[in-house]
């Protein structure tokens, strides 16, 4: 009887860069997870914009402390907002008011020349400046005695400015006690610098009173 052959086992090769499915193996990875890359990229629509670190009045310059860079998405129909693609220029200032915390509009900051406000100091009473910060919004009282009143005519007070915006609270001056004043620089409407310059001169008392909510965590 013949033996029948003892068959031989194929030994396994290790896989070289030279066998063509292993190239296309790793190929087809490497364009899986660039397609998924790019997929991922195509379907994030959020774009960097400015939100405002704290509170900003108009006449504040802007400045690295004043805007914070987020991502958001934002959908169709709304409104523009700054920008955070690009650079701050030089010379650029808060046009109207914006909370901390808030997304930037683009029309809320320009260059100086397009504010509508200027910086005026006033004096008030220390007592009723301490809880004034740089960023409150306050309301201007005015209490003087109206021209032409009798001797001793008690003073009246009167609402002159309404929502105008500290810039800062200056140290306190004078003797202490109800006699002590503090100067508060306030970024008044240009139109009624004139008229508010005009009364403190003729004598007229300054008071500040701020607008409910906005002066708590405002900038000191």
């Amino acid at each position: 009887m013949h033996k029948l052959p003892t068959p031989t086992a194929a030994r396994l090769r290790r896989p070289s860069w030279r066998d063509s499915r292993l190239v296309v193996g790793v190929l087809l990875v490497l364009l899986a997870a660039t397609l998924g890359a790019r997929l991922v990229a195509s379907m994030d629509d959020r774009v960097p914009v400015y939100v405002a670190a704290r509170d900003l009045v108009a006449g504040d310059p802007v400045d690295e402390s004043a805007l914070t860079r987020v991502d958001v998405r934002l959908d169709d129909g709304v409104a523009p907002y700054l920008s955070a693609r690009a650079e701050l220029g030089p010379d650029q200032y808060v046009l109207r008011d914006i909370r901390a915390g808030e997304l930037v509009p683009r029309g809320s900051v320009g260059p100086g020349t397009d504010l509508e406000v200027q910086l005026v100091t006033v004096n008030v009473d220390a007592v009723s400046a301490t809880t004034l910060k740089g960023g409150s919004l306050v309301d201007v009282f005015l209490s003087d005695v109206a021209a032409g009143s009798e001797h001793g005519a008690k003073p009246t007070a009167r609402r002159a400015l309404e929502g105008v915006g500290v810039s800062a609270v200056l140290g306190a001056s004078g003797s202490f006690g109800s006699a002590a004043t503090t100067s508060v620089q306030l970024f008044v409407p240009r139109a009624k610098v004139q008229d508010l310059i005009e009364a403190v001169d003729g004598g007229a008392k300054v008071t500040l009173v701020p607008v409910p909510g906005t002066e708590a965590g405002a900038r000191s």
